[in-house]
C-alpha cells in the first residue's frame, strides 16, 4: 500500500509531500490544476520513462519518492529478498531522479538499480488505469490479457508460452540446417568424390616423409654401395696397404720407441685404439653392403607412391605433407553434412512431437478460458446494469482456430461482444457502444479484475470521463466497494464520485514571481463539503451547493 509520496521540481510541481490511506482516496480540483500530476510521477517512479521535460524550469533535477508498506505483499517482499534490496520494516524506499539534460537514477532503499528493476517492482505494488484504458479494450491482445488476468491461470499461459518457444527453436533449427543442406549439396557430392580418392590412396600419418627419404636413398644406392666397397679397401681389405694395416705399424714402432721414452707410450695406445676403431668401422660397412637391397621393384614402388602423393598435393593446392591433414578436415565436414542430414530427420519427429504438445497446452488454457469467459460475462453483464445499463449483455466470445501458425498466447481468437438495447444483438464493442457506454463497460471490467488481480494499490486516472447522473453515482459506489479490500486511489471531476471516498485532497494551482505551482492538500471535513459543492455548482458556492455536497457524503458514511 502508497503510505507516503514526496515530490520536489516535477513539472510545475515545487514541493509536494503527502500521506496516503488505506480505501478509496478521490483527488479533485479545478481543470489544468494539475490532478495529474501525482500519478504521472509514481509513473515515474514506479520506472516509467524519464524525459528532460519533466523537470521543473529553472531547476537542476526532479526527484520522487514514494513509500509502501509491504506487509500483505509477498510477491513484492520476493523480489527484494532476491535482488537483496530488503530491510527488516516492511516497507520499501522508491526513489527516481531525473536531471534536466534526461538522465536519470533509480534506488530501491537506497541501493542504486536499473529502472526496469523499477518497473518489475511496480507491478507488484500499484496497477495505473487512465482515462483512455476503455480505447485499448477494443484491441484484441488486450481483451485476451484482461480475460489471462481474471483467470488467474498463469502455469497455463506459462506452459503454452514454454511450449511456443521449444517449437519455435526446433522450426528455427530445422529452416538452418534444411537452407544450410541446400547450399552444401553440390560441396557434398565433390566432398565424397574427395573423401573417397584420398581414401583409396590412404597416406599415413608421416609416410610422405618416409617415402621421399627412402625414394632418396634407392636413388642413390649404387653410387653409395660402390663408395662403400672403394673405401672398405682402403680402410681394411687392401692386401697391399691399409688404413688399418698402417695403423697397427705406427702403434708398434711407437711401442718400441716407448721403451726409450715411456711418454711416447700414450701414443701407441691411441695408434692401437684407432687401428682398432677402424677396423670395427670396417666391419660395420662390409655389413651393410652385403645387406644393401638394390631391390629395382621397391624403386618403382617408393617412385609410385612418392609421385601418387605430389600429384593429390597439387590437385589440391597443398603441400603433400599436409595431405593427410586435408584429408581428416574435409572428412569432418562431409561426416558433418552426413550428420545435418540425420538431424533434419530427427528434427522432423520432434517438431512433430512439440507441436503436439504445445496443442495440447493450448487447448489446456482454451478450455480454462472459456470457463472464466462464462462466469466474466455474468459479472459484467450485472455491472453494467449497476452502471445505468440495464439492458446490457456481455459476452466473451472465444474461438479456437487448430490451423492456425502456434503464437505464445495459445490459439484463441477473443472478442469482447455488447448488446445495449433489448432486442439488439450481440456485436463487437467498437461498433455498438458510445464513447460514455465503452467508458462504463471499461471500468465495470477494470473494477471486477482487479477484485480477483489482488494488486494492493489501483489508480484511476479520471475513467469516469463521458458519465453522469445516476451512473456516476454508481460508479462511486463501485469503487467505495473495492476500496474496502484495496487501496483506490481516483482522480476525479464528479461530485458523486469524490463524495464516494474516505478521503479527499484536492489541487490547486496558483501564479506567483512569474511561475505557476501545483499545491495538493487533504481535506477535512469542512473542505470536502466545499469542494464537492464547487464541483456540484462551480466558482459560486451556494448553501444549496453545500447542502447537496452534505448530502452526498453522509450518504457513504
Amino acid at each position: 500500500m502508497l503510505i507516503g509520496l514526496e515530490i520536489k521540481n516535477f513539472a510545475i510541481v515545487s514541493n509536494l509531500s503527502t500521506e496516503w490511506c488505506s480505501g478509496m482516496t478521490a483527488i479533485t480540483g479545478e481543470t489544468g490544476a494539475g490532478k495529474s500530476i501525482a500519478i504521472d510521477a509514481l509513473s515515474l517512479c514506479l520506472g516509467e520513462r524519464a524525459e528532460a521535460s519533466a523537470v521543473r524550469p529553472s531547476s537542476e533535477k526532479a526527484e520522487v519518492c514514494a513509500q509502501f508498506d509491504l506487509k500483505s505483499l509477498p510477491l513484492a517482499q520476493a523480489f527484494l529478498e532476491q535482488h537483496m534490496l530488503n530491510n527488516d520494516d516492511n516497507e520499501c524506499l522508491l526513489r527516481r531522479v531525473v536531471c534536466k539534460n534526461g538522465r536519470s537514477k533509480s534506488y530501491i532503499n537506497g541501493s542504486a538499480v536499473t529502472a526496469a528493476q523499477l518497473k518489475e517492482l511496480g507491478q507488484y505494488l500499484i496497477s495505473i488505469h487512465g482515462q483512455h484504458a476503455h480505447q485499448h479494450l477494443l484491441k484484441a491482445d488486450h481483451q485476451l490479457q484482461l480475460l489471462d488476468a481474471y483467470a488467474g491461470h498463469h502455469h497455463l499461459v506459462s506452459s503454452v508460452n514454454k511450449q511456443h518457444k521449444n517449437l519455435a527453436d526446433l522450426q528455427k533449427e530445422f529452416k538452418y540446417l534444411e537452407l544450410q543442406q541446400q547450399q552444401q549439396a553440390a560441396q557434398q557430392q565433390l566432398l565424397e568424390y574427395q573423401v573417397a580418392e584420398l581414401d583409396e590412396f590412404a597416406l599415413l600419418e608421416g609416410e610422405f616423409e618416409q617415402i621421399e627419404a627412402e625414394h632418396y636413398k634407392l636413388s642413390n644406392s649404387h653410387t653409395i654401395l660402390e663408395a662403400c666397397q672403394r673405401e672398405l679397401q682402403h680402410l681394411y681389405e687392401n692386401d697391399e696397404q691399409n688404413a688399418c694395416s698402417l695403423l697397427q705399424q705406427s702403434a708398434q714402432q711407437f711401442t718400441e720407441l716407448a721403451q726409450y721414452d715411456e711418454s711416447l707410450a700414450s701414443v701407441a695406445a691411441l695408434l692401437s685404439e684407432a687401428a682398432v676403431q677402424v677396423e670395427e668401422a670396417s666391419r660395420e660397412v662390409r655389413n651393410y653392403t652385403e645387406q644393401a637391397d638394390l631391390d629395382p621393384a621397391r624403386l618403382v614402388e617408393v617412385e609410385d607412391r612418392l609421385s601418387g602423393a605430389m600429384d593429390l598435393a597439387r590437385k589440391h593446392h597443398i603441400k603433400p605433407q599436409q595431405l593427410v591433414e586435408f584429408h581428416q578436415s574435409i572428412a569432418q565436414e562431409l561426416e558433418s553434412i552426413s550428420n545435418n542430414s540425420n538431424r533434419l530427420e530427427q528434427l522432423e519427429l520432434e517438431i512433430e512431437n512439440a507441436l503436439l504438445n504445445y496443442k495440447q497446452a493450448a487447448g489446456k488454457l482454451s478450455k480454462s478460458r472459456s470457463a472464466y469467459a462464462n462466469t466474466l460475462n455474468t459479472l459484467i453483464s450485472k455491472s453494467m446494469a449497476n452502471l445505468s445499463m440495464e439492458n446490457g449483455v456481455f459476452e466473451i466470445a472465444l474461438t479456437q482456430e487448430t490451423n492456425r501458425a502456434p503464437n505464445s498466447l495459445g490459439l484463441d481468437n477473443v472478442s469482447f461482444l455488447v448488446s445495449t438495447n433489448p432486442g439488439q444483438p450481440l456485436q463487437p464493442l467498437s461498433k455498438v457502444a458510445s464513447g460514455g457506454e465503452l467508458s462504463r463497460i471499461s471500468l465495470a471490467i477494470q473494477v471486477i479484475i482487479a477484485q480477483k488481480v489482488t494488486t494492493p494499490t489501483l489508480i484511476f486516472d479520471e475513467v469516469d470521463v463521458g458519465i453522469s447522473g445516476p451512473t456516476a453515482s454508481a460508479v462511486g459506489k463501485l469503487l467505495r466497494q473495492l476500496g474496502q479490500s484495496t487501496q483506490v486511489i481516483c482522480v476525479t471531476h464528479l461530485p458523486q464520485v469524490a463524495s464516494s471516498a474516505h478521503q479527499q485532497f484536492f489541487v490547486a494551482k496558483e501564479i506567483a514571481l512569474g511561475e505557476t505551482f501545483t499545491h495538493m492538500q487533504l481535506l477535512n471535513k469542512e473542505g470536502r463539503i466545499n469542494e464537492i459543492a464547487r464541483l456540484l455548482g462551480g466558482d459560486n458556492v451556494s448553501k444549496t451547493a453545500k447542502a447537496n455536497a452534505k448530502e452526498l457524503i453522509m450518504a457513504h458514511a
